[in-house]
């Protein structure tokens, strides 16, 4: 069962007005840790080797391949919430972006819940960047074909939204590996990336009872 709080707008890849993402009851959107939305984009900061990015590999030779270089220890929470990611799709082909699989699993004794929903999942998270977002691997998104970089910004309207996980079950989704919208040519660019967000234990009213940042570090080369 989903519980939701808060509601407000916020683009994705930047300002300005953008395709309205809607998933289920058109009251999903980018994912929230509390803030006001003031912040610029989930995900976004001056964090990691940003002067070191762009470019994609020559033409013909499949899209830039997805490799982890760094998966965080789980999150210092205090429960047994274990959290990772896996490649699922390594490169990029004209039919899909690279994808990746994140998990939760409890691995404690008693139900939890847990939230922001989406970012737990890493869903609508950019890098620190600002230059790859990840979106939900079931939906689809304005991004040139064979490229994958977007070709609008995504405005999406939030609600803080939270899932109970069972003791000893896991929850998994994937997501999908998308360029930000720039303005010159580039598609998927190589280079490393940080992903981050914020994992919350919840109460039954979606207050936060506990928070701990997790992420990881992607290399697309």
């Amino acid at each position: 069962m989903n519980s939701t709080r808060r509601r407000y707008l916020r683009g994705l890849g930047g300002a300005g007005a953008g395709t309205i993402a809607c998933l289920a009851g058109c009251t999903s959107g980018a994912p929230g840790d509390g803030s006001d939305g003031d912040d610029g984009p989930p995900g976004s900061g001056d964090g990691g080797n940003c002067q070191d990015v762009g470019g994609t590999r020559p033409e013909g030779t499949g899209g830039p391949g997805v490799t982890l270089t760094a998966v965080d220890d789980d999150p210092d929470l205090p429960v047994e919430l274990q959290v990772d990611v896996e490649v699922v799709r390594e490169a990029a082909t004209p039919e899909h972006p690279p994808r990746l699989r994140t998990t939760l699993t409890n691995a404690g004794d008693d139900p939890i819940r847990v939230g922001e929903g989406r970012a737990v999942h890493f869903e609508y998270v950019a890098d620190d960047c600002d230059a790859l977002t990840l979106l939900p691997g079931d939906g689809e998104f304005p991004a040139e074909p064979d490229c994958w970089r977007l070709t609008e910004r995504i405005a999406v309207t939030e609600e803080y939204q939270t899932f109970e996980i069972d003791a000893g079950e896991s929850s998994t989704r994937p997501v999908d590996c998308y360029a930000t919208p720039t303005d010159g040519d580039a598609c998927l660019p190589v280079g490393e990336y940080r992903f981050e967000t914020t994992v919350s234990v919840v109460s039954e009213d979606a207050e936060p009872q506990s928070s701990a940042q997790w992420g990881f570090s992607v290399l697309l080369e």
